[in-house]
């Protein structure tokens, strides 16, 4: 004799006041407006997302941005008078291009130099390296690329986020020069137009994250170590920032070849806003080759980094 056993049936779902059904759902995202993220708005997030890296990487940042003029004033502006070598740039064609028969310190000389280079470093660093990074092992770059904008707007961002790191980069000089020194070598700067020094500023630092953009770009991965060693080394060296450009007059050949070093415009514009008693360039030489070399090496970046993305 077999028993059989009645399989009760399925609960029946209870039906939830307020709870829309699954047409309604497919409804409301039918009639929901279509997302329209604007230029702005998108150009907006993604700087938010490189200060926001920015801020958890402060400590090494800042840590990097202070390092070199820290050791460089210590160095030149603290134990070298300390032990009786100190420079001072006085007498003969110096004194006379100052308008003056004194002599003036070389931390005086150091500060526009120290944030030429300081622009430099850090515009090329903050752009050059992560690109390296995003285009080789990381690949992130490709998640950037999917943002609802031409590719060129992620290249512009790069240049300004870059450009905002130069920024800060030297600015952090000025603290550093003035409290670190031995006594009576303090530097004598002022600021003779500020409108002047803050456009220097900014086109320096764009002028910087615009080629840092480029050489991410178009150097090898592999061959990263050469940045320093061919293109920062001697920009560094023959780049104004020991000695001004007025002073190269005795090598004449020297004296030109420097100019297609682009930190020459940087240290001799700022020598013409924080120290005028030194001998510096025109300021319209200035200011034409910190404005063009920013729009050419913007241009050029842009276009390789359009290509390298599509690519």
């Amino acid at each position: 004799m077999t028993t059989t056993t009645k399989r009760p049936a399925p609960p029946e779902p209870a039906d939830h006041a307020g709870v829309p059904s699954a047409a309604d759902v497919a409804a409301l995202i039918a009639e929901a407006p279509e997302p329209r993220p604007t230029l702005i708005k998108t150009f907006n997030a993604m700087m938010a997302r490189e200060f926001r890296v920015l801020r958890r990487n402060a400590i090494a940042t800042f840590t990097r941005a202070v390092m070199q003029p820290l050791l460089f004033v210590f160095v030149f502006a603290y134990v070298f008078p300390k032990i009786g070598g100190g420079f001072e740039l006085g007498g003969g064609a110096a004194a006379r291009t100052a308008g003056s028969a004194g002599t003036i310190n070389f931390a005086t000389i150091l500060v526009p130099g120290l944030m030429a280079s300081m622009l430099l470093m850090q515009g090329i660093m903050a752009v050059t390296f992560p690109l390296v990074m995003e285009f080789s092992w990381q690949r992130t770059i490709e998640d950037r690329a999917l943002a609802p904008v031409p590719i060129r707007v992620l290249a512009v961002q790069k240049i300004v986020a870059g450009a905002v790191q130069s920024f800060i980069g030297a600015v952090i000089v000025f603290p550093i020069v003035l409290l670190v020194h031995a006594a009576g070598q303090a530097p004598h700067v002022h600021v003779t137009n500020w409108a002047l020094f803050a456009l220097i500023l900014v086109f320096a630092s764009l002028l910087t994250s615009s080629l840092g953009l480029l050489l991410g770009t178009i150097m090898d991965p592999r061959k990263m170590q050469m940045l320093f060693a061919v293109i920062l080394l001697p920009a560094t060296m023959l780049g104004c920032v020991y000695y001004p450009w007025s002073a190269l007059h005795h090598i004449r050949w020297l004296q030109i070849v420097v100019l297609i070093n682009p930190m020459v415009y940087m240290s001799e514009g700022l020598r013409a806003v924080l120290t005028p008693e030194l001998g510096h360039m025109p300021l319209w030489g200035v200011l034409l080759a910190l404005v063009g070399g920013t729009a050419v090496f913007s241009y050029l970046g842009t276009r390789t980094f359009t290509r390298r993305v599509v690519n």
